[in-house]
């Protein structure tokens, strides 16, 4: 089994839009998937997809303040804007890295002399 954290505490704001002071569009996330399944060292596998999400802010109904907002809130707004498939995609893409680590289907190695 594979856990996600979505971190989504780096974000861009406007100082000032929409007679609000400090406006969250866009978004600079980061998932971790971390498997159940430990490698040799006892460790987790793990791997990571980072990127951006700009979100729409042009109908702004519940502003939140900047200091009220927390990562959840966050990532759940990033979410909902990618849309199912998108974080099914991106969740996926990290289950296949973490699967190739544990079953590997190629190694580097390096020949004697």
């Amino acid at each position: 089994m594979i856990t996600y954290e979505w971190n989504c505490k780096t974000v861009d704001c406007y100082v000032e839009t929409e007679g609000e002071s400090d406006v969250v569009y866009n978004v600079h996330w980061i998932v971790t998937g971390v498997s159940d399944t430990l490698n040799p060292q006892g460790d987790p596998y793990t791997s990571t997809s980072i990127g951006t999400q700009e979100l729409k802010i042009d109908d702004i109904t519940n502003f939140i303040p900047f200091d009220q907002l927390t990562n959840d809130e966050v990532a759940a707004w990033t979410k909902s804007t990618m849309g199912d498939e998108q974080v099914t995609y991106i969740e996926a893409d990290i289950a296949s890295a973490i699967e190739l680590l544990i079953n590997p289907v190629s190694v580097t190695l390096q020949v004697g002399g």
